[in-house]
């Protein structure tokens, strides 16, 4: 067996970050950007109300209050997207509403609420306001010039928002890689057909599609391929042309005799390894025509388990993303028990964060690798070294799933 670590290695050392592309900014939220933004005009490229009420110069209302307010003639109306047509003269107002520009002349807004109407052509003001009242300078979040995003920089909704009031309609980023995931073998069936003696319907590739999803990247169904060697062989070289990774599961264990394990031997240059983990121990990478191919465990658990552990770190790095999985301290509500074995477990677990921020772990169900249902319960996995395990109330390292 070989070390958690000495697996991530080699798989580290065949993975390169993909290419930037010009992408439109609704399809850029979680990628990362490839160049740098500088802001192209001020925002807000003018002088604006925050609020809807009136127009004024502070100094009118020196003294203004319920008992005592004061009379102002109102001198026109700006709503949203209008200019007033002349600058507001000492001892008048404006109505004004949110977002719209300030008249020339005003230096405050009172909010309507602080308003008492007279007649079409008065408005009583109850309150004092200082200059500035409730106004958004020009350029109060951006200057022209600025510089607003750094390369590098992971994409967020507020980041779309600001490159659209920019004018900005596509930035540079490095692209999600496309992931291709097929599954082989005659005992396998999809849908509800009834099972005959020997199959089983296929799990593993439906569940691998949707975590490659949920993980942001773009996944390719590959489909379902039969137990012959020329099949599997068209398929791989059809595949490697179309995506950027590749997913296989089952036929990784050492002495499998599996036509997807003698394809890829004849394609590529693969590691068949078998990690110090548990579950998820046998493992195979490698390349083909330059695409990196995984081969996960047959198991549903061990197939998820592995796609966390070696190859969603490997996609994250493609897309420029910080690789993880990160692990937290959590506290273990019931004992984490295990005997020595030369292997560091994963734990199907529920985690929960309490009101003082500290995570409370418990079990997820049976950990059989074969047992989706606790895979299907959990919301995180527990690292447990090799050892003895953690009494009820130890610390243990966790790693939440899909975060």
């Amino acid at each position: 067996m070989i070390p958690l670590d000495d697996a991530r290695a080699r798989i580290d050392r065949d993975i390169s970050q993909l290419p930037s592309v010009l992408t439109p900014i609704g399809e850029s939220s979680g990628l990362v950007l490839d160049e740098t933004i500088v802001a192209s005009e001020s925002m807000p490229p003018f002088a604006n109300t925050a609020m809807d009420g009136f127009a004024v110069h502070a100094i009118d209302l020196a003294g203004a209050s319920e008992d005592s307010p004061v009379r102002l003639p109102v001198a026109g109306t700006i709503p949203a997207g209008s200019v007033a047509t002349h600058p507001l003269a000492p001892g008048t107002t404006m109505r004004i509403m949110t977002g719209a520009p300030l008249p020339e002349g005003a230096d405050a807004v009172i909010m309507v609420e602080l308003s008492r109407p007279v007649d079409d052509e008065f408005i009583d003001l109850i309150a004092e306001v200082p200059t500035g009242n409730h106004v958004r300078p020009a350029g109060d979040d951006l200057r022209e010039g600025d510089v607003v995003f750094a390369a590098g920089t992971v994409i967020t909704p507020a980041h779309v928002g600001i490159l659209a009031s920019l004018g900005r309609e596509s930035v540079r980023c490095i692209r999600r890689p496309r992931v291709g995931v097929f599954s082989t073998g005659d005992e396998l069936v999809v849908g509800p057909v009834a099972l005959q003696p020997g199959q089983i319907r296929d799990s593993n590739r439906p569940g691998l599609l949707a975590a490659v999803t949920q993980a942001g990247f773009d996944a390719v169904d590959l489909g379902l391929l039969p137990d012959d060697e020329a099949i599997i062989t068209a398929a791989l070289n059809d595949a490697v042309r179309r995506c950027d990774v590749l997913l296989t599961t089952g036929g990784v264990s050492m002495g499998d005799f599996d036509f997807v394990k003698i394809v890829l031997g004849k394609l590529g240059d693969f590691n068949w390894m078998q990690v110090a983990i548990r579950p998820a121990k046998p493992l195979a990478f490698g390349i083909i025509d330059e695409t990196p191919v995984f081969g996960l465990p047959g198991n549903p658990v061990s197939s998820m388990v592995s796609f966390e552990l070696f190859a969603k770190p490997a996609l994250r790095k493609m897309m420029g993303l910080p690789k993880g999985p990160g692990t937290i301290i959590g506290l273990a509500d019931e004992p984490f028990l295990r005997h020595p074995d030369g292997k560091t477990h994963f734990v199907r677990v529920q985690a929960k964060q309490e009101a003082d921020g500290a995570w409370r772990v418990r079990s997820a169900g049976e950990q059989g690798s074969h047992q989706l249902s606790a895979m299907a319960a959990a919301n995180a996995l527990a690292v447990l070294p090799d050892g003895d395990g953690v009494a009820a109330g130890g610390a243990l390292k966790i790693m939440l799933l899909n975060s």
